[in-house]
């Protein structure tokens, strides 16, 4: 007798393609699979669908020999013949250097390299099958310096703290100027249904000068009128006080024109401030801009401040409450850097 219970993976990937499913045919031999793996009999489940007991049996048959590829086999219109272990090899080489905007367009894309049509449901199995996720793409600096530029500086850093004397302290700098809205993210949202977020009609913005000790999790943080050569050297001020005993506070930042300014020049010979200066367009190797994403997460989705001071407000309690944040920031700002290559993904429309 065929057993037909199925683990809690195949469930899931069962479950994930019947969300993907746009034919009623597919979604039924999801669901017939699905109910007969969870232990229901096929006379149970005809009566369920509405469908004959051996159907479902077929359904189930078919996935356990050819996974969803098998199960979903109708949904390829025309040439019953799937593509191949190398087609998949290179259709995951090719997926991996080109980004598409629907499964539509990765079976067009089939289509006219293998001439093999699949629907977008059943592209959709084959690509969750390779592993792909539908997901937003990841924004990074359209200008950076070569991978040996930023490697250089990864290397830099590690003998920063390798070397570093009894007491020395190293902290990633920036400036942040969140603006008095909410910004929408997902959330849980019962199906069907719509979960409105008031917005302000203002375009008010807090100016925050921070830094952030990432062995220690500490911040020193600024609410400035402005961010400038002033401000800047008000935080190294700050970050002096917090820190009486440390023989040299390193400060690593990127290349604003007030860290280079004649006043911040000035300064830095009088005090225990060691500045050290990111390559150009680096974002990704300044940590302090995982923290300040991060705070934006708690403090502006999906989050609605009637007014400005309370706002500031919400700000600040983040700021001062660091300590409950500990565990997340711990992971977050792991000292594992990006380096961005010079290949870039194309986007593939059609």
């Amino acid at each position: 007798m065929l057993d037909y219970r199925l683990d809690q993976h195949e469930l899931a990937e069962l479950r994930a393609a019947h969300r993907a499913a746009r034919d009623v045919r597919e979604a039924y031999r999801i669901n017939a699979v699905i109910l007969l793996g969870k232990g229901r009999t096929a006379p149970d489940v005809a009566d369920a669908l509405l469908i004959d007991p051996d159907t479902a049996r077929d359904s189930f048959k078919r996935y356990k020999k050819g996974g969803l590829d098998g199960l979903l086999r109708m949904s390829y219109i025309g040439s019953e013949a799937l593509l191949d272990d190398m087609q998949l090899l290179e259709l995951d080489d090719h997926l991996q250097s080109h980004l598409y905007l629907t499964a539509e367009a990765v079976a067009r894309h089939v289509q006219k390299r293998w001439g093999v049509r699949y629907t977008p449901s059943g592209m959709t199995a084959v690509l969750h099958r390779l592993g792909y996720v539908y997901k937003k793409a990841k924004l990074e600096p359209g200008k950076h310096p070569a991978p040996e530029v930023q490697e250089a500086f990864v290397e830099k850093y590690e003998n920063l703290n390798k070397n570093s004397a009894d007491g020395d302290v190293i902290y990633f700098m920036d400036a942040t100027h969140p603006q008095h809205n909410p910004v929408i993210g997902c959330g849980w949202i019962k199906r069907g249904k719509e979960h409105p977020i008031q917005s302000n009609t203002g375009r008010q913005r807090l100016n925050i000068n921070g830094a952030i000790n990432v062995q220690s999790l500490s911040a020193e943080v600024r609410f400035d009128e402005t961010i400038d050569a002033a401000s800047t050297i008000a935080l190294f001020k700050q970050l002096e006080q917090a820190n009486p005993t440390a023989p040299s506070i390193v400060v690593i930042c990127d290349n604003a024109r007030y860290y280079k300014s004649k006043a911040v020049a000035a300064y830095l010979p009088t005090s225990r401030i060691q500045l050290e200066l990111l390559p150009p367009y680096c974002p990704n190797l300044n940590l302090i801009e995982r923290f300040w994403k991060f705070f934006k997460r708690q403090v502006l989705y999906n989050q609605y401040y009637d007014t400005f001071e309370k706002f500031r407000d919400a700000c600040k309690k983040f700021f001062g409450e660091l300590d409950a944040f500990a565990p997340p920031l711990r992971t977050l700002l792991a000292e594992n850097f990006q380096i961005i290559g010079n290949k870039k993904p194309k986007i593939a429309i059609a």
